[in-house]
């Protein structure tokens, strides 16, 4: 018997198997040369590199195709063609193995359908699947692994960033429908990545791109941004306002409230439809990229933006702006001392769109005013500390709740509830007066 070389090998096992190092065999075959196995269902497949080899483990046998063709007798070992094989040793048939000389596709080619739902991958050209006939005549078809690499567009709560994406499947001739594609990305496909690694192959690839132009699929992430006035101390007083730039969830604010909405498109949109609702009522439609809207009334409202371009469309999450009805309440007490506490006059207030402030000295006279209902007074006339003391003010507000020609009441102020009233024509609206007592005190 002439010498062989019996080279070390690691096995591969599809579906996914257990995996060893040694001689690959089966019942009383093993291989010899540089080869791989694969399993398809109860089948045994040895797949080589350069040239088919088998060897009996139990010595000189005879070796038959699985359609009962005898090829070798009493031997320990063969170079067969492709094909099944199995042994007979002292009347007792061994389990049949199926072999193959590794050889790529040929003739392949891809081709890429974008669509609005999704991207269709077009393979053409011979898979050569490893097909093999059993003892009963059936037929075996083992199908080639692949791989599908493009880049997704992936929204990380500021912008749409590539993120890489893989399909696995088997290779075969047809569709593969990957998800819609947002924008422009290399589409790699790859076959027998882990076959060829262990047959110490290099990786076999193919490629097509999907071009800008050719993008269909649109998408949109609305975001919207909350305009703020002031610093957090100028607003502290002011119920229920965003405390700074941020983004609405639905809480409900206060106004009149200033929003920018974005609506972060994907490459290939090219027109916008934002729709504002008012509870059932459309109450504004533009047709930009961002916009801007001052909610001024009370109500709940719903924000909705749809993409398109002359292919597909999309539409965006609902975002809901809550206004509450305006508010407006009067200390009468405060105690200008520096110690951060209470140190000045303010009104706490909400919803307003008008505000004036009078107040005045126990001998009338008006000792300051303001029209920023943020703002207050700190207890000083004319730039020295004002007296300890009870002072008067009148306040007269509107709030965004008001009717449009809502009016004040009288010369003199006077103050109704507006939960209390039954004429719509006060609601909103605010007279006030009344003590304020200035109160110094120890600073500790």
């Amino acid at each position: 018997m002439k010498n062989r070389l019996f080279i070390l090998l690691t096995f591969l096992t599809l579906p996914l198997g257990r995996v060893g190092v040694g001689f690959l065999s089966a019942s009383n075959i093993e291989c010899v040369g540089i080869a791989t196995q694969l399993i398809n269902g109860n089948d045994t497949l040895f797949v080589f590199k350069d040239e088919i080899h088998l060897r009996s483990t139990s010595g000189d046998v005879d070796w038959y195709t699985t359609d009962g063709t005898l090829v070798a007798s009493s031997t320990d070992e063969i170079y067969p063609d492709e094909g099944g094989y199995y042994t007979v040793y002292s009347g007792v048939q061994s389990a049949p193995v199926y072999v193959f000389l590794y050889s790529e596709p040929a003739n392949l080619s891809l081709t890429l359908l974008p669509d609005c739902e999704a991207t269709t991958l077009t393979l053409s050209g011979d898979t050569k699947p490893y097909v093999y006939t059993r003892k009963d005549g059936s037929t075996g078809r083992c199908k080639r692994e692949c791989s599908i690499d493009y880049n997704a567009l992936a929204w990380n709560t500021e912008e749409w960033v590539d993120s890489a994406a893989r399909m696995v499947g088997t290779l075969q001739e047809g569709n593969y429908i990957l998800p819609a594609l947002y924008g422009s990305t290399p589409v790699r496909l790859c076959f027998d990545m882990d076959l060829r690694q262990r047959l110490g192959l290099d990786s076999a690839c193919m490629e097509t791109f999907l071009q800008e132009t050719d993008v269909r699929a649109v998408k949109m992430e609305l975001t919207s941004l909350v305009t703020t006035r002031g610093t957090e101390g100028e607003k502290s007083n002011e119920r229920n306002r965003p405390t700074s730039q941020d983004l609405i969830t639905g809480s409900e604010y206060s106004g009149p409230l200033e929003v920018a909405f974005y609506s972060n498109p994907t490459p290939a949109v090219l027109y916008y439809k934002w729709s504002i609702y008012k509870g059932a009522d459309l109450i504004v439609t533009r047709n930009d990229r961002d916009i801007r809207y001052t909610f001024s009334e009370p109500g709940s409202y719903r924000v909705v933006c749809a993409v398109n371009n002359q292919y597909c469309s999309s539409d965006s999450s609902d975002v809901t702006v809550s206004i509450s009805e305006s508010y407006l309440a009067v200390p009468n007490v405060f105690t200008p001392n520096g110690d951060g506490k209470n140190d000045e006059f303010r009104v706490a207030y909400r919803s307003l769109k008008e505000f004036h402030c009078w107040i005045y000295n126990r001998w009338g006279h008006l000792v300051y005013e303001f029209t920023d209902p943020a703002k207050g007074w700190d207890g000083n006339i004319g730039g020295r500390p004002a007296a300890e003391g009870a002072y008067y003010y009148v306040i007269r507000a509107l709030g965004t709740d008001a009717a449009r020609n809502a009016k004040y009441i009288g010369l003199k102020a006077s103050y109704k509830k507006k939960k209390a009233a039954a004429d719509e024509s006060v609601m909103g609206i605010y007279q006030l007066s009344g003590d304020i007592n200035l109160i110094r005190g120890k600073k500790k």
